[in-house]
């Protein structure tokens, strides 16, 4: 899947939600989120998100 320079891939700019949170793996600030987080659910830095996503194959 392609993305463009906004993030999406549908060619339409992706809303993104600025403020000041912090992953909870890892501590790193995040200034930035491609969703409204709930604050019930824990956030995950890109690094953090990416080492805990299944590996796909073929790809």
């Amino acid at each position: 899947m392609a993305f463009n320079e906004s993030g999406s891939d549908r060619g339409f700019p992706r809303k993104m939600y600025q403020g000041n949170w912090k992953c909870s793996e890892c501590g790193k600030e995040i200034t930035e989120l491609p969703f409204e987080p709930s604050g019930d659910r824990p956030l995950y830095c890109r690094d953090c998100h990416a080492k805990r996503r299944p590996q796909r194959f073929g790809r």
